[in-house]
């Protein structure tokens, strides 16, 4: 995918003059840091620290713009309605106007993917026709999950979504939703449960696929392409089977674990 391509996302217009001390005031990421960036990856996320919607948010001239999965973009404009209350701040679903352009390599006006440079460019531009682009591939390949398919809404938590390692939430903000439970996992490293990606031999597996550790079941097989998909498992547990020699599988399959070294890997009994 080196010629950008359009991907389909909702696009919310935030604006007025508190716009920014709003979002800031919910959203996981520092939102100080478009100064310099332009665009940074965010989380909104339940009282309970779980993910509500993920999004990218870019700096504009008059205000902020959302960029966000279709599926959770009616969701978010209902939930920034109910926290608005006296703040003088406007929310318009923009789409029809601009879109998002996605590519593996550098194009005019694109900034590189606030995640991971691994998953290439991306830029607001006008609606057009460009041909429709998929960046499953990539994204499955770098380890990457797509928290609007590989979960439920409020399914996991920000530590379970690699919000930290790819870098979706600033801990030295202060406070925003959900930020209590956040901080508090951080600081006791309890997040065990993560997004992983595992190898295995053949055709993509079936959505959902129960992942095994000998005859416990330990998490599932989530999105995939042919040999490699992205799980969501109790990864401290896997990564003591692997010690102690003991089968991973799905559908009777042998799988590998393998975490990008990016992944923050959870302790294991032994290391305590």
């Amino acid at each position: 995918m080196t010629r950008p391509g359009r991907v389909e996302r909702s696009l919310i217009a935030v604006t007025g003059p508190d716009a920014r001390d709003f979002l800031q005031n919910l959203l996981t990421q520092d939102l100080d840091k478009l100064d310099a960036s332009g665009v940074v990856y965010a989380a909104l996320l339940s009282p309970q620290g779980k993910v509500s919607a993920d999004m990218f948010v870019w700096a504009r001239e008059e205000g902020l713009l959302l960029d966000v999965d279709p599926s959770r973009g009616a969701d978010l404009m209902r939930r920034f309605s109910m926290y608005k209350l006296r703040a003088n701040v406007t929310l318009a679903d923009v789409s029809g106007e601009v879109g998002v352009l996605v590519s593996t390599a550098l194009f005019g006006g694109a900034v590189s993917d606030p995640r991971l440079a691994a998953l290439g460019f991306r830029a607001i531009a006008p609606k057009s026709d460009a041909v429709l682009a998929s960046t499953d591939e990539n994204r499955i390949a770098a380890g990457v999950p797509d928290l609007t398919r590989d979960a439920q809404p409020e399914e996991v938590f920000a530590g379970e979504a690699l919000l930290e390692e790819l870098n979706g939430v600033a801990f030295d903000k202060g406070c925003f939703v959900g930020q209590e439970n956040v901080s508090r996992m951080k600081r006791r490293a309890t997040t065990r449960k993560k997004f992983c990606p595992v190898v295995f031999d053949g055709e993509p597996m079936v959505f959902g696929t129960p992942l095994l550790a000998g005859e416990a079941e330990i998490g599932s097989v989530r999105t995939g392409v042919a040999g490699r998909a992205i799980s969501l498992l109790r990864l401290d547990r896997a990564l003591d089977a692997v010690a102690a020699g003991k089968p991973l599988t799905a559908a009777g399959r042998e799988i590998r674990l393998d975490p990008p070294p990016w992944l923050i890997l959870p302790q294991r009994e032994d290391d305590v």
